[in-house]
């Protein structure tokens, strides 16, 4: 347990330099950290969505299907069956972090709460993998927070600037409960090609600067293409 425990905190810390380079051009082409599968409510299923990645060039992405990992664990066995009968991509292809997006009660609006590098296997995030949102004290966002923490990981607040309350309110309360970063860069108008929105992005980046949050970026795809929305 203290060893994997380990290697799960080596993770986290290796992800959050990663964020560290996030900036308005980095999705999606180089990064995106907010994807889904035919694993919760995405149509692409996982090995479509690492040759996806394999052809864009992706450095670094994570599946963050809702309430599962299943998806991320499909795409990273067949990623490794991939480089055994292709060696280059050792070298080239993108590398998968362990994800999920967790439904939460913050301020008494409905948020979603982004999960990296955890231990899928620790007692803590074992509820938050059931396939379906919690209820009661384990829907509460300190309590979703805390569980990622408590299994080595990282937690996001997703698309801030896309909830009843204003990010101007929801972000402090959040890093109030320990958040580790935001997702700043996000399209919320959808546009063709994807780019984040740019009022939206400056407002974000101004709190998780100001609540020295991380930064991160992530097109949310739920449709066939890794490089929009829908």
């Amino acid at each position: 347990m203290a060893v994997e425990f380990a290697q799960t905190h080596a993770s986290s810390q290796a992800l959050k330099q990663v964020f560290q380079k996030v900036n308005a051009q980095s999705c999606p082409r180089h990064f995106n950290f907010h994807l889904h599968t035919v694993h919760s409510d995405g149509r692409l299923h996982p090995e479509e969505l690492i040759q996806q990645a394999i052809a864009i060039g992706l450095q670094d992405l994570a599946i963050t299907d809702h309430h599962t990992v299943s998806g991320y664990q499909v795409a990273q066995r067949y990623l490794n069956e991939l480089k055994l009968s292709n060696p280059h991509l050792e070298y080239t292809a993108p590398r998968i972090w362990k994800g999920v997006e967790i439904n939460a009660n913050l301020l008494d609006v409905d948020v979603h709460i982004l999960g990296y590098a955890f231990d899928h296997k620790h007692l803590s995030i074992a509820p938050y993998l059931q396939r379906k949102t919690t209820t009661g004290k384990a829907y509460q966002a300190n309590n979703v927070i805390a569980a990622i923490h408590q299994a080595g990981g990282l937690a996001v607040l997703a698309h801030p600037a896309r909830y009843k309350r204003s990010p101007q309110d929801l972000i402090p309360a959040a890093a109030f409960l320990g958040i580790d970063g935001v997702e700043s860069f996000y399209a919320y108008d959808n546009p063709q090609p994807w780019r984040p929105s740019a009022t939206e992005t400056q407002r974000v980046q101004q709190l998780a600067r100001h609540h020295n949050l991380l930064s991160t970026c992530g097109t949310d795809t739920h449709g066939l293409s890794l490089l929009k929305r829908l």
